[in-house]
């Protein structure tokens, strides 16, 4: 599949008429902790806020919890695996988790693209999840479920539909990638991402564990009471990376060229132009468009490519214009409530300035 729309040639936009963008955006959001941060071309302007006192290290230089915004950096690692030869696409999970293990027929044809791209035919989380997690659901719903326990419930599995048949977004999916992938390179996953992708990016401010006191964010309840550090237990590949917004930048503007161009190493400079390439649509007249990793929206501005994320006290936004160089990073601590506007605040960032 092809994306033939060609984003409209637009004039520079001064760092100035940008700031007033993103302070007038920040007034339509409400969190005791709040950062939009712009690169154009790898020129940043980045806007700091929130109801709460600044602490003593700068909100910008925090690391936020990404939750479901953790999943761009999954995807970029298997397909730098996949441009370097160490597995295909097409690799059954089962058969690298557990070679000869019985599973059933289904589970036996999901392919790592499969799980990455939500078409797996896996539930959102393993049927057995809800009963360990309800009774904390609003303190640490994940921390009682640890890995082992996500590649049972994948190997006994019995999918909801045939494989590559139709989309549901799983974070069960990605979380069985993660181990998938460690098994097949007999590394760890943290370990694993940190060698693929965050060192050659110069991540150096990403994490998928909490970092020394003081220098991860801290969540709030809508009543402004702090909510504890997150522990993703088996799930790690589907939430637990945690980097401040500079490092957000980092990241986006590897996709988009950025400041330091294109990387050197061919098999990343291969996978960076992989992720962008549209390979699903689903939905109502086909409307919805995927990359293995992004969600893709046209805009007058051409296509736009973001994912978001959220955990139990934070969120996150991630977005850019591919061939444009812009991109968008935003970050919160959060009051939960219906009347929400973060994301659509960030979305319009990306979507709705030239």
């Amino acid at each position: 599949m092809t994306d033939t729309t060609a984003a409209p040639v637009t004039a520079p936009v001064p760092p100035a008429a940008t700031a007033r963008v993103l302070a007038e955006a920040a007034r339509a959001v409400d969190a005791p902790d709040l950062v939009l941060a712009v690169s154009r071309n790898g020129v940043r302007t980045v806007h700091t806020g929130g109801s709460a006192e600044p602490g003593p290290v700068l909100r910008e230089l925090m690391a936020y919890e990404l939750g479901s915004a953790s999943k761009p950096y999954a995807g970029l690692l298997l397909a730098r695996l996949v441009a370097q030869g160490r597995v295909r696409y097409e690799d059954r999970a089962a058969d690298l988790l557990a070679p000869g293990f019985p599973v059933h027929p289904a589970v036996r044809r999901i392919t790592l693209r499969h799980l990455l791209t939500h078409t797996s035919g896996l539930p959102g989380l393993p049927a057995d999840f809800y009963p360990q997690a309800v009774p904390r659901w609003s303190t640490d719903p994940y921390g009682g479920y640890p890995a082992d326990r996500v590649v049972r419930a994948f190997l006994r599995a019995r999918p909801r539909h045939r494989p590559g048949t139709r989309w549901h977004y799983s974070n069960f999916a990605v979380s069985v990638l993660g181990h998938t992938l460690a098994a097949a390179t007999g590394t760890p996953w943290e370990v694993l991402l940190h060698q693929q992708v965050l060192a050659p990016l110069g991540l150096e401010a990403t994490r998928v564990r909490p970092g020394p006191d003081g220098t991860d964010a801290v969540g709030h309840r809508r009543d402004g009471t702090p909510v504890p550090a997150l522990d993703t237990g088996g799930f790690t590949a589907a939430g637990a990376v945690r980097a401040t917004p500079l490092d957000l930048l980092t990241f986006l503007e590897a996709h988009t060229g950025g400041a330091a161009g294109s990387p050197t190493d061919s098999s990343l400079a291969a996978a960076l132009t992989e992720v962008t390439r549209p390979v699903l649509r689903r939905g109502l007249r086909h409307a919805h468009t995927h990359t293995l990793t992004w969600f893709q929206h046209p805009t007058p501005y051409g296509p736009v490519l973001f994912h978001a994320g959220a955990t139990l006290g934070q969120q996150a936004f991630l977005g850019f214009r591919p061939g444009t160089g812009l991109a968008v990073a935003a970050t919160a601590t959060r009051r939960v409530h219906r009347a929400d506007t973060f994301v659509a605040t960030a979305y319009g960032l990306l979507t709705e300035t030239p």
